[in-house]
């Protein structure tokens, strides 16, 4: 393999400028990067959070960065930011997103991935986006922010894809995100404040929803004992403050390997309500439904939604 042409030294400069910038925006000092595969990951990390920055505010009082109000917040050496404000939040651990990621990327759910794949020239905005999976696929020729509350999560969201920027934040205290500048915003089995997608789509931005039916997983929720889906999931949809454009429905077939099924179980909300799980008598692999729904809101044209309005 060819050695790149760009002197580490000047890749260096481009994370010191780039960092300076960043500074700017949360108040940070710039922090030192020990290595060259730092230096690399940490700059294209960087640089996304740079280009990103005008489009986020302060989730204490809601200022634009810098916060005219002196609140100030941690950039990770990772390259996320983030913006939690004084609260206390709990995100996937560490090996709930290791399970996710060797799911995801073994192709399981390719099928909703290319179902939710696009392409816009402004911002996507990931809901709950864990490892920004969907978002690489959604961001397009614009940038996307991945906003999720796990800190192990958002280390790897941060190298999902140069123009994804990754934020830690609280969904339910509201986005840390300027009103109306959203052109996308993406929502995978993940939770979703009605009122504050509305506030920071754009008029005209749509918001993609994707939920399971009561058909998906099946065979395993049969076997293994694992969380039924809220029958009530459609109801909640309907009452989001947006117009609804479209519904979908996405079936497809899995055959998982008994690896596959353990990190399934691992990667979500089972994580937290199913034990030890025996696998005694299931096939391997195992054939398994995957069925979703997808729905499409539309941000009505004129002015931005504000909760309350």
């Amino acid at each position: 393999m060819r050695a790149s042409s760009t002197p580490c030294v000047s890749v260096a400069a481009r994370v010191s400028q780039s960092t300076t910038h960043i500074a700017v925006f949360f108040g940070w000092e710039a922090r030192s990067i020990p290595s060259v595969v730092g230096i690399a990951l940490s700059w294209r990390a960087m640089s996304a959070l740079e280009a990103v920055a005008s489009w986020l505010r302060c989730p204490n009082c809601g200022s634009s960065l810098p916060c005219v109000n002196g609140h100030r917040f941690d950039v990770a050496r990772q390259g996320y930011v983030s913006l939690v404000g004084g609260r206390t939040v709990r995100g996937d651990t560490a090996e709930m997103v290791a399970a996710r990621e060797a799911f995801l990327s073994a192709g399981h759910f390719e099928p909703i991935r290319r179902a939710v794949a696009g392409s816009t020239d402004g911002l996507a905005v990931e809901l709950g986006a864990g490892t920004a999976y969907y978002l690489a696929a959604a961001v397009g020729d614009g940038y996307g922010i991945a906003l999720d509350s796990s800190k192990p999560a958002l280390k790897r969201a941060a190298r999902a894809h140069p123009r994804i920027a990754a934020v830690a934040c609280d969904v339910w205290a509201g986005l840390p995100l300027q009103d109306g500048v959203a052109d996308l915003v993406l929502d995978v089995f993940a939770p979703r404040n009605g009122e504050e997608i509305a506030r920071v789509l754009k008029p005209g931005g749509t918001l993609v929803v994707v939920t399971p039916t009561d058909e998906h997983l099946k065979e395993l929720r049969a076997t293994l004992g694992l969380l039924d889906v809220d029958p009530r999931k459609a109801e909640r949809l309907q009452s989001l403050p947006l117009a609804h454009m479209s519904h979908q429905r996405l079936d497809f077939a899995l055959a998982l390997s008994h690896d596959d099924v353990r990190n399934l179980v691992a990667m979500g909300p089972n994580a937290h309500h199913v034990g030890e799980v025996s696998l005694d008598g299931l096939p391997d692999p195992a054939a398994v439904t995957g069925s979703v729904a997808i729905d499409h809101f539309r941000q009505a044209g004129g002015e931005v939604v504000r909760p309350g309005a």
